[in-house]
């Protein structure tokens, strides 16, 4: 099991990663949500993307 949710959580990684890239969101002047990138199912595996800013692979702005 923890090498699925491993390979799930890379896979979504890279997703997440080209989906606000492609959208331009690349410092906190350009930043978007999520919802705002190409990015399929955005509200998918929270946890996933709660893990990605706990590493400060991706951040939160002040407003969210």
């Amino acid at each position: 099991m923890a090498v699925f949710t491993s390979s799930v959580f890379a896979l979504r990684k890279k997703m997440i990663i080209q989906a606000l890239r492609d959208a331009g969101a690349v410092g906190p002047e350009t930043a978007k949500a999520l919802a705002e990138t190409n990015l399929v199912n955005p509200d998918s595996f929270p946890e996933h993307t709660r893990k990605l800013a706990d590493m400060k692979i991706i951040r939160s702005t002040p407003d969210g």
